[in-house]
């Protein structure tokens, strides 16, 4: 692994323990009466990225998985023993949102990259490997 890999990935590190502070923080908003727990949408959307992009950094697999380990340790330390001694997850469906959120498509992402199977930049569909076959369709045209 190059030092601008490695930096790269240190700054990931960094990534995810801002934005599990960040998704706690905003957990609990609400509008009104309505809880709004926006930040799970957030944990959705940017753990899988995180563990995507120390994918590509290069170097052996299991390197993907630090942004989530990173991710899961500042979300149970902050939550549980958060500044001042605080619970910031509170003890309701919201916190269990935020962890699956988070937690379940960066595995699949994790998953994928450990087995080795290659993904496309199109709709995260996994790339076409191997020969292809053409077939003519109802025209006579190839398609």
């Amino acid at each position: 692994m190059s030092m601008a890999a490695r930096i790269t990935l240190l700054v990931l590190g960094f990534d995810a323990v801002a934005l599990a502070a960040v998704e706690l923080a905003y957990l609990p908003l609400r509008v009104g009466a309505v809880p709004l727990p926006i930040t799970i949408l957030l944990a959705a959307v940017s753990t899988p990225w995180l563990v995507r992009s120390a994918a590509e950094l290069g170097g052996p697999r299991s390197v993907a998985a630090v942004p989530l380990v990173v991710w899961l340790l500042a979300l149970g330390v902050l939550g549980v023993a958060g500044p001042g001694g605080d619970v910031l997850l509170p003890a309701d469906w919201r916190s269990a949102l935020l962890l699956a959120g988070g937690l379940f498509p960066a595995a699949v992402v994790l998953g994928r990259e450990l087995a080795g199977i290659p993904m496309s930049g199109v709709g995260g569909r996994p790339a076409v490997t191997g020969d292809t076959v053409q077939v003519d369709g109802p025209s006579g045209y190839r398609e």
